[in-house]
């Protein structure tokens, strides 16, 4: 087989056309789309990388991969696949976005867009192996296991199929872990009546969708389930309910989109959402030859198809395993030891977001002192801090540190390694952590002292001033210092 027949299993089928009846609307649109949603991804990280993860960041790469080898006792490439093993200096970590930026780019631009894909794909990969909790988000490895799946896109069933299996899990299981979790706010319907307060970063919109009646709430929560636990399967029916099914899943994530900051997640799902929109065709479709096939169509032909075998073959029984452990069915050993190979290449993956619903927001308000009685805050850019200050409009950006400041919230900062880290930065007055942060109060040398305290915060109503009220509930981190 030549080498042009070889690539034309990785690049777009000459026989695609259209997307349903949308003309000029191509397999190649989505992996168009795909490297936007890459390059936003990396542009993203990248203007926080040294922050996050550099040299003087709050988890530095260097001393996470000596760490793990030093607990292995070896470069361990499988466990913690990153390119970073090689180099992991601050130039380096520079160099993997920059030139994942880049890649992207030529995704979009290229007329052959799989090399690129593939260079993104190992890229994000290098950056989410040694992430820790800045890269741990499902949207990271949404874009993982979408991007894997791109390199084989084309309109035969196989292919198409996959990719609406793909979001399938993505929805259903999100669905299902609602459910599954017993959550009280979920199983009578009042869910949606928190999560527009309590969300990580809300935007504007959420702030009059939580003035909506309890009724409304209900039947929003009852929208959800429907569209998470019902439609998902019109993804499999014939054209038009399929399109119908579409539509829903599409409206969701509008919805979602323009009520809270969910980063490049809402575009990835609705990209993966143009998988609906094609109409399959025999595998031979992706052959450029014409009828009656050539020795070398035949060849292609068979090439083709055991690649679709291997692929369902491979995301079939992870993903079957991932539904086994989903709804808590005991693995055999020879599963659990296959999730646990397969786990650190992130490509067939389990989802499922909001599986209990938080109730309350607790924010954290860190602040600094030089004789520990005179305390002045330190202002995140994005999440809730002053309380006049409006909820922000940042997708598909997303500023990880204020993310991971959510999370750390809802539990302790002993639970949080990466919080005392961050203390110790300020304390040092280290410029690119200071980056990450909108307002230093102490621009001309850092603090003597640091502290955090806990408030308990809530959407204002209407005819009350500012967009947020707060109250104190006590120290989240005592006062420390260098000393």
């Amino acid at each position: 087989m030549s080498g042009s027949q070889i690539y034309s299993l990785w690049r777009p089928g000459i026989a695609l056309r259209s997307l349903g009846k949308e003309p000029g609307v191509t397999v190649r649109t989505f992996l168009a789309v795909l490297g936007f949603v890459y390059f936003i991804a990396f542009a993203s990280f990248g203007i926080q990388a040294m922050g996050l993860l550099g040299s003087h960041g709050i988890l530095p790469v260097a001393d996470y991969l000596k760490a793990v080898r030093e607990g292995t006792g070896r470069t361990d490439w499988w466990d913690v696949p990153s390119l970073l093993w090689l180099d992991s200096s601050d130039g380096a970590l520079r160099a993997v976005w920059i030139l994942g930026m880049v890649s992207a780019a030529m995704a979009i631009c290229a007329r052959w867009p799989r090399v690129p894909l593939a260079m993104c794909l190992i890229l994000w990969l290098s950056l989410c192996s040694v992430g820790q909790d800045f890269l741990s988000f499902q949207w990271d490895i949404l874009l993982m296991e979408t991007g894997f799946l791109a390199l084989f896109a084309d309109t035969s069933a196989v292919r198409v199929g996959l990719f609406r299996w793909l979001l399938f899990r993505l929805m259903f299981f999100s669905g299902a872990v609602k459910l599954l979790s017993h959550d009280p706010t979920w199983r009578d319907l009042t869910a949606l009546r928190y999560h527009y307060e309590t969300q990580p970063l809300p935007t504007p919109v959420a702030w009059y969708m939580h003035q909506l009646p309890l009724g409304f709430q209900k039947a929003s929560t009852l929208f959800v389930f429907l569209a998470e636990l019902i439609v998902p399967f019109l993804f499999f029916a014939p054209r038009r309910l399929r399109h119908i099914g579409a539509w829903i899943a599409i409206a969701l994530q509008l919805l979602i989109l323009i009520t809270g900051n969910y980063t490049f997640f809402n575009l990835l799902a609705l990209a993966l959402t143009l998988w609906l929109f094609v109409e399959p065709k025999g595998a031979s479709a992706a052959s450029p030859e014409a009828n009656p096939p050539s020795r070398k169509a035949r060849a292609f032909s068979r090439m083709h198809r055991a690649v679709s075998i291997a692929l369902v073959a491979f995301i079939g029984v992870v993903s079957g395993l991932l539904c086994l452990e989903l709804f808590s069915v005991e693995l055999p050993p020879a599963g659990a030891e296959i999730l646990h190979a397969v786990g650190p290449l992130r490509l067939v993956n389990s989802y499922g977001l909001f599986a209990v619903m938080t109730t309350t927001r607790p924010e954290i308000i860190v602040e600094g002192s030089n004789d520990d009685v005179t305390w002045q805050a330190y202002e995140f850019p994005y999440k809730p801090g002053d309380p006049p200050r409006a909820p922000p409009v940042v997708a598909p950006h997303q500023p990880r540190l204020d993310w991971q400041m959510w999370f750390a919230a809802l539990g302790s900062y002993q639970q949080n390694r990466w919080f005392e880290n961050f203390m110790v930065r300020l304390l040092q007055g280290e410029p690119a952590v200071l980056r990450l942060l909108r307002y230093n109060p102490f621009p001309n040398a850092p603090p003597k002292y640091v502290r955090a305290r806990l408030y308990l915060y809530h959407f204002t109503h209407f005819g009350q001033r500012g967009w947020w009220t707060r109250e104190y509930q006590g120290l989240y981190f005592p006062a420390a210092s260098l000393r």
